[in-house]
This record gives C-alpha cells, structure tokens and sequence, in this order.
C-alpha cells in the first residue's frame, strides 16, 4: 500500500520525460549554401545564345536553291553550302523535307487523275479475265468430278 499511496516519485519520473520530450521536435536545419552567386560566374563564361531567326517561305525557297546549286555544280560540299547560307545542316533537312511534299503534291494530283483511272480500267479488264479463266477450270474440274462418280 505504500506505493499507491507515494505519488512523490512517479509525478517526478512524469515530469522528467516530458522535459525530455519536449525539445526533441523538429531538427534544426543548417542554412543551404547559396549556390546563386556561383551561377553568374557560369553564365558569363559561356557566350550569350543567339536568338532564333524565323524565315519566310520566300527566303527557304531561296537558301535551299542555292545550296542545290552550289552542290550541282561542284564548287562546295553540302555541308559547306549550308554553312555558307548560314544555316545549320539540321535546318537545312528540315526545310528540304517540308518543301518537298508541297511541291510534289500538285504535279501527283494532276498527274495521278489520268494514271489512276487508266490503270482502274487495265486492272478491270484483267479481273474480268480471270474471273472467266477460274469459271472454266472449276467447270471442267467439276464435270471430270461427276464422270469418276458417275453422275453424268
């Protein structure tokens, strides 16, 4: 009975944890290192980029006749012929395949009418002829068929 009665020591022990909860909460952090000021130092170092220029369809047409030209007739390298209109080799294909389709696809439709329609009628006639060289061996295969059974 002594101890239920002896509340002394177990208030002190009560009051001891939570002296030594109570400072355990969020960890201080350290301050980060500020990594700003080294950046500049980076940025001056490297040259400004140049900023994008946007051609018009005229001044592709033009740069992409150019380098052909060059390159048909022997005075420059591909590669010197765009480093020379001022582009880079990845501009070069890009516009190359953007202007092809649009000029081929005129010339295919007005072409493709006449080709299409005339090879719609070749394929016709030859379907019509086959279908009447199929009709005759199966007619054939069948009579020969009803001769071995003797249906005929």
């Amino acid at each position: 009975m002594a101890d239920e009665s002896n509340t002394g020591p177990v208030s002190a022990v009560a009051e001891t944890n939570a002296e030594v909860k109570a400072p355990t909460g969020k960890k201080q952090k350290s301050p980060k290192s500020q990594k700003t000021a080294a950046e500049p130092v980076r940025a001056q170092s490297k040259a400004p980029a140049a900023k994008a220029r946007r051609y018009g369809e005229q001044e592709k047409t033009e740069k992409l006749k150019l380098i052909e030209t060059q390159v048909t007739a022997g005075k420059s390298t591909l590669k010197d012929a765009i480093k020379s209109a001022g582009i880079s080799e990845q501009t070069y294909y890009q516009w190359k395949r953007t202007a092809k389709p649009a000029e081929q696809k005129p010339e295919k439709a007005v072409l493709a009418g006449d080709d299409e329609l005339a090879d719609f009628v070749r394929l016709e006639e030859e379907n019509e002829r086959l279908r009447k060289l199929l009709a005759e061996k199966l007619r054939a295969e069948n009579a020969d068929l009803r001769k071995r059974l003797g249906l005929d």
